[in-house]
């Protein structure tokens, strides 16, 4: 006569799979945590980095073109005055996408977005290019994990997503008559 066989997994076998799951992810969570934290860095690092080489290049340009007018119009109509400073601590310069406003030759810090006219025109969050938008609003930087916010001359950048946004960012402050435009250290303490 044959024995009816139970085809099922034993008791002491659940405990010793459970304990095995519990310790995986009790080694693995703070280390899927700490990834998180690098990729915030990371992004806010490539971020400082965007912003101090697209403020070198726009400086590097109206230096190049020695403080003379652009002959032709920029993209969207208007003319680039490449401007250095002297007289006038305002002007702009042509990129591909269009002019990027300036102060005495550095991207100025601009309202997110900025309404584009023959006078006003974005700066250092559209020379940046953190978006694939060349104006970028603040639902263009969220979507892209950024935020930006202006106080006076300054542009705080920060990573959304963080624990605690105000010590996961940078500062760009715009040019003075005195002082270059100036970039401040990463703080990541809230990454």
């Amino acid at each position: 006569m044959k024995t009816a066989r139970n085809n099922g997994f034993t008791l002491i076998e659940l405990v010793i799979v459970i304990t095995i799951i519990g310790i995986l992810s009790a080694v693995a969570l703070p280390r899927f945590i700490a990834l998180q934290r690098d990729a915030r860095i990371a992004k806010l690092f490539g971020a400082r980095g965007s912003v101090a080489a697209s403020s070198a290049l726009i400086h590097s340009t109206v230096l190049a073109r020695n403080s003379s007018a652009d002959p032709v119009a920029c993209v969207g109509g208007f003319t680039a005055s490449n401007a250095a400073g002297t007289p006038t601590a305002h002007g702009s310069v042509c990129t591909e996408n269009g002019l990027i406003a300036t102060v005495y030759g550095y991207p100025a810090s601009t309202a997110i977005p900025v309404t584009i006219s023959a006078t006003v025109n974005p700066g250092i969050v559209a020379v940046a290019g953190l978006t694939t938008i060349f104006n970028p609003n603040s639902q263009n930087l969220q979507d892209e994990g950024y935020s930006a916010t202006l106080s006076g001359t300054v542009t705080t950048f920060q990573i959304q997503g963080a624990p605690d946004m105000a010590t996961c960012q940078f500062t760009y402050t715009q040019a003075t008559a005195t002082s270059p435009a100036l970039i401040s250290a990463v703080t990541t303490t809230g990454c």
